[in-house]
């Protein structure tokens, strides 16, 4: 583990209320949310009202009425996140991008050439708004946790560097919902056993945060608290699965409601998958049920995947199994898919025709071929005349979508 802080978090501010900002100067200093029937992201003025991503709009306007919906550029998020990120790559090679509008950078090893790591980063926020007309936030730590929780400590627009020798003072005065992990409900159920804050956390037993919160999960956290974290910057990081989710709202468990959702989820995975030529061979399914208790269930296949029918009808299976394994469970909200064991290198081995009962879902059967040509052919036409030209009828006519596809696919840009 580093000794030294030479671990960046950038994160661009408020990226997509930003950017819309920036293209519509008028909408500079004013409440706005992307979006429509949901709030996609907010800008600061916005959420200083309450306003946040995943709110639906009818709230938001509720708490905020001067409040400016826009509709999004979703290509011009994709440009400007991937031109920030390579202004952090002019300064060091060790880059992890993690998400469209933030990375970590280690730049232990260029110092010598551009300065400190304070005055790196100083240098990447004033280029990051010069050249791009972005606000950015970054966090200088010497651990990848410590940086991630600096650069929101210093949001927005601002820097903030952690010395060494001051980590854990600065760290546990701070809200334990900064913490990677802690979401509303870890947040709800470190509450309930007086856990606030991050050195609450610390002095929590660790057999206390295990019953709580699971072996792992407690374990995990009550090292982060104390600032263990022996995590690498890993560049140019591979994905090591896709996947997709879906909250549905309370529906009921029913295959009218379940397969139109599954085939947009496969849709929306197996085009990654494609596009990368990198199909897997794991596919795993969780169905969230209305009390929030979730379950999973998943399958290893002999040959990997990318078909969208072959994953949506997997997936069709799996989900009626956690539904078979929980008849008491009537309503479900959300729904995922995710492909893992992603192949690298592979060739698709052809397979005769034995008549088999699951041919239909073999790459290599004649079925299977037809099924992955059909989805070239959808893909070129997309790639064409845009996303929404041509689709799944029973998605089209099955799913009303409030968040554009365009906007899963710059959150799901994993491979």
């Amino acid at each position: 583990m580093a000794t030294t802080a030479t671990i960046l978090h950038a994160d661009l501010d408020a990226f997509y209320a930003s950017v819309e900002q920036l293209l519509d100067p008028s909408l500079r200093g004013k409440a706005i949310a992307v979006g429509g029937g949901v709030v996609l992201a907010a800008s600061y003025e916005a959420k200083a009202f309450g306003v946040r991503g995943g709110m639906p709009g009818r709230r938001a306007r509720e708490l905020c009425p001067q409040l400016t919906f826009v509709s999004g550029h979703f290509k011009e998020y994709q440009r400007l996140g991937d031109a920030a990120i390579k202004l952090i790559g002019d300064f060091t090679p060790m880059v992890e991008r993690i998400s469209i509008d933030e990375a970590f950078a280690d730049v232990a090893g260029c110092t010598h050439l551009f300065g400190p790591p304070d005055e790196i980063a100083r240098t990447i926020r004033q280029r990051v708004r010069a050249e791009l007309g972005l606000p950015i936030s970054v966090g200088v730590a010497r651990t990848k946790h410590l940086a991630k929780i600096a650069s929101q400590v210093a949001k927005p627009d601002g820097l903030v560097v952690v010395d060494p020798d001051s980590e854990l003072q600065f760290l546990h005065d701070l809200p334990v919902e900064l913490m990677w992990g802690v979401g509303p409900v870890t947040k709800a159920r470190l509450a309930e056993i007086g856990v606030l804050t991050i050195g609450d956390l610390a002095k929590t037993p660790g057999g206390s945060l295990e019953r709580l919160l699971g072996p792992a999960a407690g374990e995990k956290l009550a090292a982060l608290a104390w600032n263990r974290d022996s995590r690498e910057v890993k560049a140019h990081r591979r994905a090591r699965s896709a996947g997709a989710q879906s909250a549905i709202g309370r529906k009921p468990a029913e295959e009218r409601v379940f397969r139109p959702t599954l085939v947009h989820l496969a849709d929306r995975i197996g085009t990654r998958l494609r596009a990368k030529g990198r199909p897997g061979r794991t596919v795993t399914v969780r169905v969230r049920f209305a009390g929030l208790n979730s379950a999973t269930r998943s399958v290893t296949l002999n040959a990997p995947i990318a078909a969208t029918m072959i994953l949506a009808e997997l997936a069709e299976d799996l989900v009626r199994a956690v539904l078979a394994d929980h008849p008491d469970e009537k309503i479900i909200s959300l729904l995922a898919i995710s492909v893992s064991h992603i192949e690298e290198d592979w060739d698709l081995e052809l397979e005769l025709p034995l008549g088999l009962r699951d041919e239909p879902r073999r790459p290599g059967s004649k079925i299977g071929l037809a099924r992955w040509a059909a989805d070239r052919a959808v893909d070129k036409i997309r790639d064409r005349f845009g996303r929404d030209a041509i689709g799944y009828g029973s998605v089209a006519l099955g799913i009303s979508r409030s968040v554009p596809d365009e906007f899963r696919e710059l959150a799901e840009k994993d491979l």
